[in-house]
């Protein structure tokens, strides 16, 4: 069952993975030093708000958009970076139940077996813990946040894994490494995804 990682933990961690915060209390991590890092972006249908040099790093899924992101997630999550994942709203809890999302995330989260009252009225982005063996949470988790995001993003981080992924709500997710075998083995597995 996925639990809750208290926010203090949460940003012990990430400064552990030589990772920031870029707002207060937020999931919004990022490489400490951007010197090496590299992006790679999963994308659903063409979108015109992409910049050119975004676009540069932009690969394309087939439709359906939401569920191939979210399968091609999950199989490079299990295949390649095993291990704890953490989600976290790039904002705070607070803001996703009270406003943001409140009319479908709540049911979101009681459907991953866990009580939304425990993350209402946190004003912090705690994250969500997901090991290997809830791959099937983490799967639904997803495709729906992708599904139903309006204005809101999400942070997805690897633990122990020079590894974060921006879940967007343009139904996109957006890697950051400085791996260069991560990057590898994320744009290998967009093109074996679209070749099958």
């Amino acid at each position: 069952m996925p639990w809750i990682i208290d926010y203090a933990i949460v940003v012990e961690q990430m400064k552990l993975q030589k990772l920031k915060c870029n707002y207060y209390n937020s999931g919004a991590f990022a490489f400490a030093d951007p010197a090496d890092v590299r992006f790679v972006g999963w994308i659903g249908a063409d979108d015109p708000t992409l910049r050119p040099a975004a676009r540069e790093m932009a690969r394309s899924v087939p439709p359906p958009f939401e569920e191939n992101l979210a399968d091609l997630i999950t199989r490079t999550w299990l295949d390649h970076f095993p291990g704890r994942l953490w989600a976290m709203p790039m904002s705070h809890w607070a803001y996703e139940l009270d406003y943001g999302s409140r009319d479908w995330m709540p049911a979101l989260i009681e459907h991953i077996d866990l009580d939304p009252g425990l993350l209402q009225g946190r004003n912090n982005a705690a994250a969500i813990e997901f090991s290997v063996n809830e791959a099937h949470h983490f799967r639904h988790f997803t495709q729906r946040l992708l599904e139903m995001l309006l204005s809101s993003d999400f942070m997805l981080a690897f633990v122990g894994q020079p590894l974060l992924c921006t879940l967007h709500h343009h139904k996109q997710l957006w890697w950051t490494t400085n791996d260069t075998n991560a990057v590898e083995v994320l744009e290998n597995a967009v093109r074996q995804s679209a070749a099958s």
